[in-house]
């Protein structure tokens, strides 16, 4: 049975993965999972592989002041590290191949039933 917190991230993925694929992007891979880690979803535009961590949440009350993305911490940002090195190792993409890294935040309204969608892309790890 999935937590609460598991039903509204696999939201915010399918959420992410529909703007993805709206702006361009072949939504390659998700939920990529070693023992050391995840990455959300794997993604390809232009012939660059992008590496995307998307952080869900649910409107509530006010949240001024408050940033999804702040919760990519300088740990998730390790972990993100070795798993992208992990999947080109794995996929025998070469020194050459290049990549970015993007956060996705996925604010939703269960009220209304919209979302606001964000991308912060090419973000150094």
């Amino acid at each position: 049975m999935k937590t609460n917190n598991r039903k509204t991230g696999d939201k915010g993925e399918d959420i992410a993965c529909f703007y993805l694929e709206k702006h361009g992007y072949f939504v390659q891979e998700r939920n990529y999972l070693k023992k050391w880690g995840e990455i959300d979803i794997i993604a390809v535009k232009d012939e660059i592989l992008h590496f995307i961590e998307v952080k869900s949440v649910i409107a509530r009350g006010d949240m001024k002041g408050y940033r999804p993305e702040e919760n990519v911490h300088e740990l998730k940002q390790r972990k993100l590290r070795r798993i992208i090195q992990t999947y080109l190792n794995h996929h025998k993409y070469g020194l050459e191949s290049e990549f970015k890294f993007n956060v996705i935040t996925v604010t939703m309204n269960n009220v209304t039933g919209k979302a606001v969608v964000k991308i912060f892309e090419n973000i150094i790890l």
